[in-house]
């Protein structure tokens, strides 16, 4: 006749076994993505991951908030200062996450407020900030050169250095926020207030310490200086639409050229 002690071991064997077995033949996580029971999501996802399953190097999700907020807001008081209805953005971002097909024009998502609010939470969300944790130290060491000319290169050569996903999203929000401070008659927004909204989002260390507060003074200092000299930092792209207007108008032979080089005047900036 077994023990009580041998049996409870027989059962405690049996057990692992079952719980072996069962561990052994779930399916990976991959296998699951890949018979659709599970759906990458937006919000959370790495920015490469995203834009790798997208085709692109700017989200959608970004590139539509932008587009709407260009054509419906740019006037709005507060614009990205002010904070929209919380309970509105998570419903915006479930349906952003389970692929939903969002209009943001829809009356549900009326407030400007609520898509600014939610364009943020994306960029506060992503599991690395758009600046990337590698490069977060060499930007604050930038930011910190005395020399004006110096810093503003220095930032420069570190923006390049960003993953392609990065830069480019980068680019287009960076874009996206000049146009806002240039209503900033209307919304009275700034360059500052800006940089003071987006500087912790966009960029922050991997591990936080006792100096946040003077960390959070270099965010906001290099969301800033990008924002003044955008044409200087992302000006490659800006030279190439120079130079592709300037051939386009050479082709037009009622145009003097003589008139065309007064016009079209080379920019400092332009060093590529």
């Amino acid at each position: 006749m077994k023990t009580s002690t041998s049996m409870d071991g027989s059962d405690n064997k049996k057990t692992r076994h079952k719980l072996k077995k069962f561990l052994t033949r779930r399916p990976t996580l991959q296998a699951v993505r890949d018979k659709g029971y599970i759906k990458d999501q937006v919000f959370g996802c790495s920015l490469s991951s995203l834009c790798h399953r997208e085709n692109s190097t700017v989200p959608s999700f970004v590139r539509m908030c932008i587009d709407h907020v260009e054509n419906n807001g740019l006037c709005i008081d507060g614009l990205y200062r002010v904070s929209g209805n919380l309970a509105v953005i998570q419903k915006l971002r479930f349906a952003v996450n389970h692929d939903e097909k969002v209009n943001l024009v829809d009356g549900k998502w009326e407030d400007i407020h609520v898509t600014t609010g939610a364009l943020k939470m994306y960029f506060r969300e992503l599991p690395e900030p758009l600046f990337t944790y590698a490069f977060f130290h060499d930007f604050v060491s930038a930011i910190k050169i005395p020399d004006y000319k110096y810093r503003v290169q220095s930032i420069k050569e570190l923006v390049r250095q960003l993953p392609k996903p990065n830069h480019d999203t980068m680019q287009a929000l960076f874009k996206h926020l000049r146009k806002v401070i240039d209503h900033g008659e209307e919304n009275r927004m700034t360059t500052q207030s800006v940089a003071i909204v987006f500087g912790p989002t966009l960029l922050r260390p991997e591990t936080e310490t006792w100096n946040m507060a003077v960390h959070m003074v270099y965010q906001n200092q290099i969301v800033e200086l990008i924002l003044l000299e955008y044409e200087n930092i992302f000006g490659s792209c800006v030279c190439a639409t120079l130079l592709q207007r300037r051939r386009f108008l050479l082709t037009r032979h009622w145009i003097p050229k003589r008139t065309i080089r007064a016009k079209i005047k080379p920019l400092d900036y332009c060093t590529d």
